[in-house]
């Protein structure tokens, strides 16, 4: 492991040191599994990712992402970040498209130009909708009245390669209320397989479209700043109940408020034949890089 090159960079910020960390790990082929888990851990950021060669292979480039206690097959902000180093600092830099090989599949990343900034856009897999969850179930597991939920939209688990469960709350009041039981979480770990997304349209920045809190306990994660695979799966729950009274989706969230990390992420949804395409945006900032000692 000594030498190992890694960059750490955050990922839909609007500046440094806001929006959520990420290390990237370069090269890290000849890292056993074991290893990169040790140091997904000593990072103890929401993700760590390792690029294993950079040769690509079927076209993108072999990635494996860590959260501090397990490997996961995807991850938004990872997504993002991970194909920012590769675009800047190990791929001819007139490709105007990054594609990741992660555990989900192929995930392509293009870069949108506006003067000086660049916006990253991740196509994510197609949306699934799974378990329909009672609003009392959640009220014991956030810590919230039964009343703080906004009940004309359902409560479901939705996937787009990691799960979460969508939960519509009406008032950002709400959200900054809710607090996870860790307790009642883990008495629902069999149904409950990836993380939780509370949402309301009351923001309290005023410009953007949504207040969103994500939690991820069962995975190491207490709270998330910002998490582009989550918003994906809400980006999809918004198309198919159309909570906008739209066909299409194009809207901004703000996320990370509550921990001092503010984030602003961009989501695009629509439906294509039978299918969903969603799209998450948002831009990179390079913190720092380094070598392992």
């Amino acid at each position: 492991m000594s030498g190992l090159k890694f960059y750490l960079v955050d990922v839909f910020g609007q500046e440094k040191y806001t929006g959520n960390q990420l290390a990237v790990f370069v090269n890290a082929g000849d890292l056993s599994t074991a290893h990169m888990q040790k140091i997904a851990n000593e990072m103890h950021f929401s993700e760590t990712t390792f690029i294993l060669t950079d040769d690509k292979y079927l076209g993108g480039y072999d990635v494996r992402i860590f959260t501090p206690t397990s490997e996961i097959p995807f991850a938004g902000h990872p997504t993002l970040g991970t194909a920012y180093i590769i675009k800047h600092f190990m791929a001819d830099d007139k490709e105007g498209k990054i594609v990741l090989n992660l555990k989900v599949g192929q995930i392509p990343v293009s870069f949108e130009k506006d003067g000086d900034l660049e916006t990253l856009w991740m196509k994510q897999v197609p949306p699934v909708f799974g378990e329909v969850f009672a609003t009392s179930r959640l009220a014991k597991v956030l810590q919230l009245k039964e009343e703080d939920f906004d009940t004309r939209f359902p409560i479901q688990e939705v996937s787009t390669g990691f799960p979460f469960i969508i939960v519509p709350i009406k008032t950002v009041d709400a959200a900054k209320r809710a607090t996870v039981n860790v307790s009642f979480l883990r008495e629902m770990a069999g149904e409950v397989r990836g993380g939780i997304l509370i949402f309301c349209s009351q923001t309290v920045r005023g410009d953007t479209d949504l207040h969103v809190r994500v939690f991820a306990d069962l995975f190491g994660i207490p709270e998330d700043p910002a998490t582009g695979s989550a918003n994906g799966c809400l980006a999809g729950y918004l198309l198919h109940y159309r909570y906008f009274g739209t066909d299409e989706i194009d809207a901004s969230v703000e996320q990370g408020i509550e921990m001092g990390r503010p984030s602003l992420l961009l989501l695009k949804a629509h439906k294509s034949g039978d299918l969903m395409q969603v799209e998450v945006g948002g831009r990179v900032s390079l913190v720092a890089e380094g070598k392992l000692a």
